[in-house]
C-alpha cells in the first residue's frame, strides 16, 4: 500500500491576494535609499532619447534645405544640419554608456540590500515556518529569483524607460512634422493596445509558473543532495532522478509557455509595425506626389518609424525579463511579508541578579503556568498543566516518543510561544525578555550536533564569540575533547569540513558540549543530546556534565535511562502529560511506569 503524496501545489507557495501591490512597495522601499541617483539617471536618459530622436530632423533638413542650398553654391546649411546630426550622435552614445554603467552599479546596491535584508528577515523567522518551509525554496529566493530581478534591473529598466520615452519623443516629433502621416502612424496604436494587455495578464501568470517550478526542482535537488547517503544506501537513484524530471519537465512546460506568449506578442507587434510602415511609403509617396509635403519629411517619417518600432522588439524582451522579474519579486516579497509568531518585545525586561550574587553558580527557576500548546489549528499537544522547576535542579523527561518531551522543551528555549498560559525564568515572562538575554541564559543542544565548515576551535566559540584560545581548550578539555584534538595534524586549526563530515556523530556532539561550557548560561537543556555517543563517550561526557551542571537548571530528555542517574526529579510523560514525578530512587522503587522502563532497560544490559 503506498503512501499518498502530497501534490507540491499545496506546499507553503500559496500567494497572497494583494502580493502584486506588496512587491511594489518592496521595489520602492529599495529605490527610495538611491532616489537622488534615480532622479539623475531619469534626465539623463531624458537627454538620451531626445539626442536619439532628434537626428532624422536633421537629416530631413539636410534633404529638404541642405541639399537645394548646396546645388545653389550654399554649403552652409547642409554643413550645419550634417555637424548637428553627428553631435545628436555622438551625445546619444556618450549618455547611453554613462547610464547603463550607474544603472549597473545602482541595481547592485539595491540587490545588496535586497539579498541581506531577505537573509536577515528568514533568520528573525521562529521555527514553525521553517519547519513548514524547506531550505531549498529558499535558496531558490537567494539565487533564481535574485537572479531575474538583477537581470531586469542591470539590463532591462534602463533599456525599457529609453524606448518608452523614445516612442513618445518620436511621438511628437511626428505629429510637428506632418499630422496625416502622424495619424497614420497612431492608428496602429489601437491593436497594439490590446495585444499588449492581453499578453501582461497572460505572460504574468506564466512567469509565476516558471519561479514556482524552478523553486521546486532547487527543492528537490537540495534535499537529494543532503540525504544523499540515505539515497545511495537505499539505492533511490532512480527514483530521486524521476522525480528531478517530473520537476523539470513542469519547469520546462511553464518556460515554454511563456516564452510561447513572448514568441506570440513579438509576431503580432512586427506585424503591426510593418504595416505601418507599408502604409506610411504609400501614403507619404502620394503626399509627395500631390506637393502636400516634402521628400526630406517623408524620409524622415521612413526613419522614424524604424526608430518607433524598433523599440518595440527591446520592449518585446524585457517585457519578457519584467514579467520574469515581477513574478521573482512577488516571491521575495512573500517571504519578507511573513510575519514571526515568536517576536521579541517592544519593552523587554531583565533578568534578577542571581540571588547569591555568582552568575557561574547558580541556575533559574522555571515555571509553566496553565500551559497549553497545539501546532497551528491541530489538537493539542500539551493539555493546560503547571510545572516548577527550582533553581539548579537537574530535571530528566522520560517518555515514549511522542510524547510531548521536545515540544515542552522547544516551549522553555522559546522556538514557540504556548498557545494558552506562560513560561517563566525567576518569575520574568520569556515572551518580555530580548532574544540576547534568552540566548544567554537558555542554551540547548539537540541530536543533530550541526557543524559549520571551519575549524574546530571556531565550532566551539560559537558558544561564545569572545572566549580566548584558552577558553576554548578549556571547554573541549570538559568534555573530554582536548586529547582527540590534539592528535589531529592541525589540532584546533583543524576544517571540520561541510557539516563536520571530517568528525564522526559522536565526536560532533562533544564539539556542542563544548559550546554549552563556553556558553556559560543559567539554564540547560539537552534534547537526546547522547543520543549518538557509544557507552564509553556517554559516561564521560556524563561525568562532565555532573560538574558543568553542578548548581544550573537543566532540562535533560533521553531514551538512554542511564542518563537518568546524574538527574535530582524525573518527570515522565505520556500523550503531552506529566504522570510521573519523583527522584530517580522513589520512581525505580515504585510501580509505575519509570519502574517499568528502568527495569526494561536493566534486562537489556544482561
Amino acid at each position: 500500500m503506498s503512501m499518498p503524496r502530497l501534490d507540491s501545489d499545496d506546499e507553503i507557495e500559496q500567494l497572497p491576494p494583494d502580493i502584486a501591490k506588496k512587491a511594489r512597495a518592496l521595489l520602492l522601499s529599495l529605490v527610495r535609499p538611491h532616489l537622488a541617483m534615480a532622479v539623475f539617471l531619469a534626465v539623463i536618459v531624458v537627454l538620451t532619447a531626445v539626442f536619439m530622436v532628434i537626428g532624422p530632423v536633421f537629416i530631413a533638413d539636410a534633404l529638404d534645405n541642405g541639399v537645394p542650398a548646396a546645388i545653389d553654391g550654399d554649403m552652409g546649411p547642409l554643413i550645419r544640419a550634417v555637424t548637428l546630426f553627428v553631435i545628436s550622435a555622438v551625445a546619444s552614445a556618450i549618455l547611453a554608456f554613462t547610464s547603463t554603467r550607474l544603472v549597473g552599479i545602482t541595481a547592485q546596491r539595491i540587490l545588496f540590500t535586497l539579498r541581506e535584508r531577505v537573509f536577515t528577515h528568514v533568520q528573525r523567522l521562529d521555527l514553525g515556518y521553517h519547519e513548514k518551509s524547506t531550505s531549498g525554496r529558499l535558496v531558490s529566493r537567494q539565487t533564481s529569483d535574485m537572479e531575474s530581478v538583477q537581470q531586469f534591473l542591470s539590463y532591462s529598466l534602463f533599456e525599457t524607460a529609453l524606448a518608452v520615452l523614445q516612442m513618445l519623443f518620436i511621438a511628437v516629433t511626428l505629429v510637428v512634422l506632418d499630422i496625416p502621416l502622424a495619424i497614420v502612424v497612431f492608428a496602429g496604436f489601437v491593436p497594439l493596445f490590446f495585444i499588449t494587455k492581453a499578453a501582461h495578464s497572460t505572460q504574468r501568470s506564466a512567469y509565476r509558473r516558471t519561479r514556482t517550478s524552478i523553486a521546486k526542482v532547487i527543492v528537490h535537488f537540495v534535499e537529494t543532495m543532503g540525504g544523499i547517503r540515505a539515497v545511495q544506501a537505499y539505492r533511490r537513484q532512480p527514483e530521486r532522478r524521476g522525480t528531478l524530471s517530473d520537476q523539470d519537465a513542469r519547469y520546462r512546460d511553464a518556460n515554454t509557455d511563456a516564452l510561447r506568449g513572448v514568441a506570440w506578442f513579438a509576431g503580432w507587434t512586427r506585424l503591426v509595425g510593418n504595416i505601418t510602415q507599408t502604409v506610411i511609403i504609400v501614403v507619404g509617396a502620394w503626399l509627395v506626389i500631390e506637393g502636400w509635403t516634402e521628400i526630406g519629411v517623408l524620409a524622415a517619417f521612413i526613419l522614424y518609424l524604424r526608430r518607433f518600432y524598433g523599440p518595440l522588439d527591446e520592449l518585446v524582451q524585457a517585457f519578457n525579463l519584467y514579467q520574469s522579474a515581477s513574478a521573482a519579486l512577488e516571491k521575495i516579497a512573500a517571504v519578507l511579508d511573513t510575519d514571526p509568531e515568536v517576536v521579541e518585545p517592544t519593552q523587554p525586561h531583565a533578568l534578577p541578579a542571581h540571588a547569591s550574587g555568582d552568575a557561574a553558580a547558580s541556575g533559574r527557576a522555571l515555571d509553566l503556568e496553565e500551559v497549553r500548546f497545539a501546532y497551528a489549528d491541530g489538537p493539542d499537544v500539551l493539555p493546560r498543566f503547571d510545572l516548577h522547576i527550582p533553581a539548579g535542579q537537574i530535571v530528566a523527561l522520560v517518555g515514549a516518543t511522542g510524547a510531548g518531551k521536545s515540544t515542552l522543551v522547544k516551549l522553555v528555549t522559546r522556538f514557540y510561544d504556548p498557545s494558552e498560559g506562560r513560561i517563566t525564568l525567576d518569575e520574568v515572562d520569556l515572551r518580555d525578555l530580548d532574544d540576547a538575554q534568552l540566548r544567554s541564559s537558555v542554551v540547548m543542544v539537540t541530536q543533530e550536533s550541526f557543524l559549520f565548515a571551519g575549524t574546530i576551535a571556531d565550532n566551539i566559540r560559537i558558544g561564545n564569540p569572545n572566549a580566548s584560545d584558552d577558553d576554548v581548550v578549556a571547554a573541549a578539555t570538559a568534555v573530554g575533547l582536548d586529547a582527540f584534538i590534539r592528535r589531529l595534524p592541525e589540532g584546533y586549526a583543524t576544517d571540520v569540513k561541510k557539516r563536520g563530515g571530517r568528525l564522526s556523530s559522536g565526536q560532533r556532539q562533544l564539539v556542542s558540549f563544548a559550546r554549552v561550557f563556553l556558553a556559560d548560561p543559567d539554564v540547560v537543556v539537552l534534547d537526546e543530546a547522547t543520543a549518538h555517543l557509544d557507552i564509553p563517550s556517554e559516561r564521560l561526557v556524563q561525568n562532565a556534565l555532573a560538574t558543568v551542571l553542578e548548581g544550573r537548571t537543566a532540562i535533560i530528555i533521553a531514551h538512554r535511562l542511564s542518563t537518568v542517574e546524574i538527574a535530582d526529579r524525573v518527570l515522565v510523560m505520556e500523550s503531552g502529560q506529566i504522570i510521573e514525578d519523583g527522584t530517580p530512587d522513589e520512581l525505580t522503587s515504585g510501580t509505575g511506569k519509570f519502574a517499568q522502563l528502568h527495569q526494561a532497560w536493566r534486562d537489556s544490559l544482561v
